[in-house]
C-alpha cells in the first residue's frame, strides 16, 4: 500500500475503470465508466492515495483510433473526476501491437517504469489493480501487490487461473467484484 512513503494505486483502464469491449474502445461515446468506478477513484484520492493508470492501447497500433481520440477519452475521465474535485496523477499507455514486443506493453514493465519516473516514486508496495493476468504480472514484476477485479475480462482471467496452473494468479492476489469493492476493502 505504501510505495516510497506514498500510498499508490496503479489501475488498468479498460475493464477496471470503464467497460471493455472485444471490439476495442474506439470513441469517447464508447468510453462508459463501470458503475462506481469514478466514485472509487475519488475515494482513493480523498483518502490521500496517488492514483495512476497503466493501459495497453493497441487499438492505436491497429489503426482503430488515434492518440487524439485517446486523449479525448482521458479528458472525459478527467471531467468526470473533476466533478469530485480529484484528478489522476499519471496516465501511461502503450500504443503498440503485441507482436511489436515492446517493453511498455504489459506484462512488460515499461508503463510501470514510466509511472515511477514521472511520479518520482518507488513502486515496491504499491497496489496494482487489473482485470487480466498481464496487468498483475507487470505489477508484481515491479514489486506491487496484485489485485484482480472480476469486471471486464476479470472473471475470464479468474476462471482460466483456476483451470490451468500455467495461468495461475500471482501469489497473494486479492480478488474483488469490481474497483468499487476493491477500494472499499482498501479503505
Amino acid at each position: 500500500m505504501v510505495a516510497g512513503g506514498k500510498k499508490l494505486v496503479i489501475l488498468d483502464r479498460d475493464g477496471v475503470i470503464n467497460r471493455d469491449s472485444d471490439e476495442y474502445i474506439k470513441t469517447v461515446d464508447e468510453w462508459v465508466p463501470i458503475d462506481g468506478s469514478i466514485e472509487a477513484i475519488a475515494q482513493l484520492k480523498q483518502a490521500g492515495f496517488t492514483v495512476a493508470i497503466a493501459s495497453n492501447q493497441s487499438g492505436i497500433g491497429r489503426g482503430f483510433f488515434d492518440v487524439d481520440t485517446l486523449s479525448a477519452m482521458h479528458n472525459y475521465l478527467a471531467e468526470l473526476l473533476a466533478a469530485h474535485d480529484v484528478a489522476i496523477d499519471c496516465i501511461a499507455y502503450c500504443p503498440h501491437l503485441p507482436e511489436d514486443q515492446c517493453r511498455c506493453r504489459k506484462p512488460g514493465t515499461g508503463l510501470f517504469e514510466t509511472i515511477a519516473d514521472t511520479l518520482h516514486i518507488e513502486l515496491t508496495g504499491a497496489i496494482a489493480i487489473g482485470d487480466s493476468l498481464r496487468d498483475l504480472q507487470a505489477g508484481v514484476a515491479m514489486g506491487c501487490l496484485p489485485v484482480l477485479v472480476l469486471s471486464g475480462k476479470g472473471q475470464k482471467t479468474f476462471d482460466a487461473a483456476m483451470a490451468d496452473k500455467n495461468k495461475a494468479l500471482p501469489d497473494g492476489t486479492q480478488v474483488y467484484d469490481d474497483l468499487a469493492s476493491a477500494v472499499d476493502s482498501l479503505l
